[in-house]
């Protein structure tokens, strides 16, 4: 079950509990040193009050700047630790997105369009702005006003009573406000992330609206986005107002509360002049910090909004992984599925039904059919991407789910129509980080020829690849994810029209080398390629 955004903000906080502790240390202190203001001012006019100047006036006012510049030095040191609490938010959250985003179950992507998830991130920003308001302005507030209770109490005890009703009135307003604050504050973030994804889809395909200059239909679109955010800002900023509108009403409250009842005691004698006046910046202080928290709650709104925007992407189920089982080096592998049902969580309909395939070791099967008769899902089922409703797929006659997933996805070569190129070097490309020796790296690229066109790169094969391989050629982009999964020399090579974009010379070059009876690897590829089939050991036909 999801937790709520302030069962989040907690668990947040739990990660921090050292540092926390000094913050509210630090708040605890500058509260009581706070208080050596009023209370030195009081003895001050005291001594004023006597008409002579003595060097305990001297020390008294000596007092009250140490007590301002110690103030100041604990706000440094709340500063400093509020700013290892930033930067170590961006860096988990970072690698939290990295490590879960390849990890989420396929299935829960396949309506989701996984790069416009990523924007959350930036909600890490937020939580940065917002900590230190929450961290250090909100618990400082509430200590003043609590230390300044107590200390109003001192003097007489009638500010006990009208101190506990503030605090109450203060709750009460939190209790009944807050709740739709942080529902409409969640209805403005959807709706400006809906714009983002929006704005990024015109980008995406902005060759389409490029052609169709008559058309005014992203702008249409983008206005309605941009509307329905308006109005749910608007929404919200209601409640804001309501608020700050009752927190006037508060802050009202308190002076004349506090003012009536302190002038009502100097009157009946129950407090000097010194006093009065101590209680008086009392008094202000009180007020500042209503003011503060006044000002901090927008933002606590935002962190929360923020949590559970963020949230949404950690609470994505992964792909769970207990399997015990490994595929060894000099492992071959068959495969094997029994009664093999699929479908997609919202369809009524299965893609596979009772679908039972043997597929020997060493293998070289061509599997053709229909669009949407399920040969693309068949090999992300084949690869442990997605899971069968029912049935059964066996490698080596060990079921799928009981090898390990790590070991399993290492012998596993694939390749999907939808480019998997990333920004980075062509090398690195190629490699995703494997220890690889320049000398295999060499043997791949010359055997793919993907040399002769890093010949014409500046740095040859450390030249950097846009993102999705924009510029390159889409015969140089399948040759590099064909590079990609045999470098590691898999068991199994998985792969979806893998050369429709390659010259028939340089195909029928790559396909021999792949179908050799030498590769002792078995290979499934999804074609309706002629020479491929010529080449296949085996053909497996899907239809509707």
């Amino acid at each position: 079950m999801n937790a709520s955004p302030f069962a989040r903000f907690l668990n947040l906080l739990k990660q921090y509990k050292p540092e926390l502790r000094q913050i509210y240390i630090y708040a605890f202190f500058i509260g009581i040193v706070n208080l050596s203001l009023p209370l030195g001012i009081q003895a001050i006019i005291n001594y004023l009050q006597t008409g002579v100047i003595s060097s305990s006036w001297t020390v008294l006012v000596g007092f009250v700047l140490f007590g301002i510049t110690i103030t100041g030095f604990l706000q440094v040191l709340q500063l400093r630790v509020v700013e290892n609490i930033q930067q170590d938010l961006f860096a988990r959250s970072a690698l939290e997105f990295a490590y879960r985003l390849p990890r989420i179950k396929s299935i829960q992507l396949d309506k989701i369009h996984a790069p416009e998830l990523v924007n959350r991130f930036f909600d890490t920003l937020t939580i940065q702005k917002g900590l230190p308001k929450i961290l250090i302005d909100f618990s400082l507030a509430s200590f003043q006003i609590v230390f300044g209770l107590i200390l109003l109490a001192i003097y007489s005890p009638y500010f006990i009573i009208l101190g506990v009703i503030l605090l109450v009135v203060l709750w009460l307003i939190f209790k009944i406000t807050g709740p739709s604050g942080l529902q409409t504050s969640l209805m403005e973030s959807k709706y400006k992330y809906q714009t983002a994804h929006w704005l990024e889809e015109i980008a995406r395909v902005n060759n389409s609206f490029k052609i169709n200059p008559e058309s005014s239909f992203h702008l249409n679109k983008t206005d309605e986005k941009t509307y329905n955010y308006i109005k749910a800002r608007e929404s919200h900023f209601k409640v804001l107002l309501n608020q700050y509108r009752l927190f006037i009403g508060f802050k009202v409250a308190v002076a004349a509360g506090l003012l009536l009842l302190g002038g009502f005691l100097v009157f009946e004698g129950q407090m000097n002049i010194g006093q009065f006046v101590a209680a008086e910046i009392i008094i202000i202080l009180i007020i500042n910090s209503v003011e503060k928290i006044l000002r901090v709650i927008d933002g606590i709104y935002d962190v929360l909004t923020a949590l559970e925007k963020i949230g949404y992407i950690t609470d994505l189920p992964l792909d769970e992984d207990t399997g015990i089982a490994n595929i060894e080096r000099e492992d071959s592998i068959a495969i094997k599925t029994n009664d093999l049902e699929f479908r997609f969580p919202d369809s009524q309909k299965n893609v596979l039904n009772e679908f039972s395939i043997n597929i020997a070791a060493n293998s070289k099967v061509v599997i053709e059919g229909d669009t949407g008769s399920g040969k693309t899902t068949l090999l992300r089922l084949l690869a442990g991407i997605y899971k069968p409703r029912n049935g059964e797929i066996l490698i080596n006659n060990i079921a799928i789910e009981n090898y390990n997933q790590n070991n399993l996805y290492e012998n596993i070569g694939i390749i999907f129509p939808n480019n998997q190129l990333f920004e980075g070097t062509f090398k690195e490309n190629i490699t995703m980080g494997k220890m690889i020796s320049d000398r295999r790296i060499a043997e791949i690229i010359n055997l793919l020829s993907i040399d002769n066109y890093l010949r014409t790169q500046p740095k040859g094969i450390e030249s950097l690849v846009d993102s999705g391989g924009r510029r390159l050629p889409r015969s140089v982009i399948q040759r590099l994810l064909i590079a990609r999964v045999i470098i590691n020399e898999p068991k199994l090579l998985l792969l979806e029209d893998p050369l429709q974009f390659v010259s028939d010379e340089e195909k029928r070059r790559i396909v021999d080398y792949l179908t050799s009876h030498e590769r002792d690897w078995t290979l499934i590829v999804v074609t309706d390629c002629s020479y491929w089939k010529s080449k296949a050991t085996q053909r497996i036909e899907l239809s509707n």
